[in-house]
């Protein structure tokens, strides 16, 4: 039976050690007693430790055939180096900010795979634009995504499905978009939009920077993603950033310093914390142009998952985690062997993968509808 290590034990990461844990043995690993004992009921191996002391995370990992990095963005990067520096295949879902392809170089020289991005959005996003992509000739891709509570409640009407810290990186980093075949630097939260959603009505959409490693491997001349929220939240976390509140610049209190940021997501995490049995979904509504033999065509493709009770499982947490779990059941089946690291749209290139990935996801019911249509 072979080994996977988990590195993170949140929302997300407690659902993708269940998920292996059927087929696997897997250790999951956190800071955090409270977030590993309820994975001891499962079988799986817990171990409670810093991640950021990279001799520790070394020590913890030798023995694993792969690794699952699902730690909060803020030491993704360092954590993925020091994983490919042991010479382990892995599957990231840190989501974090610096350029992924710095990594490249070390994986291949350790003749090792890392999938990186492999949640929602990113992650099917990207698969799928990979797949038509391979198909047709896209001329534009628009993601949006945003995972809500079914229970609305003023002022923020939201609860995070993973860290806030994280959270506030998607409202505060600039994002970038490609117009015209030239990538464009905007603010988050800009551009905002309201979008009908069949099954749940209207809600508004804004900027944020997730089209991530889309700009540099995909030729298509025009894409943006946009997180979708309830009408309302957008002007509540406006007034928040341009009162200060997301700044990262250290503020003199006089006996102490801090960062306004820091402070806002200590505050906002009790206020954003989803509740056990609390109901919300996750949709994602992805819009593509293309041109085929045949004409124009436009292509969309929707999730929209409201979690599943009986498994205790979220749906963010199985939007993303089951798609981190597709990827790493294909790598310890032999299915994924390009070395480096690898986005998931190449995932979606390839035809075999793109259909296994899927069906993976089927067998979880986590159900992506598709509509195809010439439109000249």
């Amino acid at each position: 039976m072979k080994n996977v290590t988990v590195l993170g034990s949140g929302m997300i990461g407690s659902v993708i050690a269940r998920d292996l844990a059927k087929k696997y043995k897997v250790t999951s690993i956190d800071l955090l007693e409270e977030n590993l004992l309820p994975l001891q009921y499962y079988g799986i191996q817990t171990i409670a430790t810093d991640l950021r002391d990279a001799e520790e995370l070394r020590k913890n990992i030798r023995t694993a055939d792969l690794v699952i990095c699902a730690v909060p963005g803020f030491m993704g990067f360092d954590t993925l180096k020091t994983v490919i520096s042991e010479g382990k295949n892995t599957v990231d879902i840190s989501f974090f900010s610096e350029d992924p392809f710095l990594l490249d170089s070390l994986a291949k020289d350790n003749n090792l795979t890392a999938v990186i991005d492999c949640g929602v959005a990113p992650g099917m996003g990207n698969v799928i634009l990979g797949h038509y992509a391979s198909k047709y000739r896209v001329e534009s891709y628009k993601c949006l995504v945003g995972g809500l509570p079914k229970e609305r409640t003023l002022p923020f009407q939201y609860k995070a499905p993973f860290s806030p810290s994280d959270v506030l990186e998607e409202y505060t980093r600039p994002a970038k978009v490609v117009q015209g075949g030239k990538v464009v630097v905007k603010e988050a939260l800009s551009e905002p939009e309201y979008v009908d959603i069949k099954g749940i009505g209207t809600l508004e959409a804004f900027l944020t920077d997730g089209l991530r490693t889309l700009i540099r491997t995909m030729d298509v001349p025009n894409m943006e993603e946009k997180t979708l929220r309830y009408p309302g939240h957008l002007e509540v976390i406006k007034a928040l950033k341009d009162t200060g509140f997301f700044s990262r610049n250290f503020v003199d209190l006089g006996s102490h310093k801090l960062r306004p940021i820091d402070l806002t997501s200590k505050l906002l995490f009790p206020l954003w914390k989803e509740e056990p049995g609390e109901k919300a979904f996750t949709v994602m509504n992805i819009i593509i142009s293309a041109t085929s033999t045949e004409g124009q065509r436009e292509i969309t493709a929707l999730l929209l998952d409201e979690g599943d009770p009986d498994e205790k499982t979220s749906s963010m947490a199985r939007a993303t985690g089951y798609t981190c779990t597709a990827a790493a059941e294909l790598i310890l089946q032999g299915e994924i062997t390009a070395m480096g690291i690898i986005p998931p749209e190449a995932l979606g290139k390839e035809e075999r993968i793109y259909t296994k990935i899927l069906q993976y996801l089927e067998k979880r019911n986590v159900h992506y509808g598709f509509r195809e249509r010439l439109i000249t």
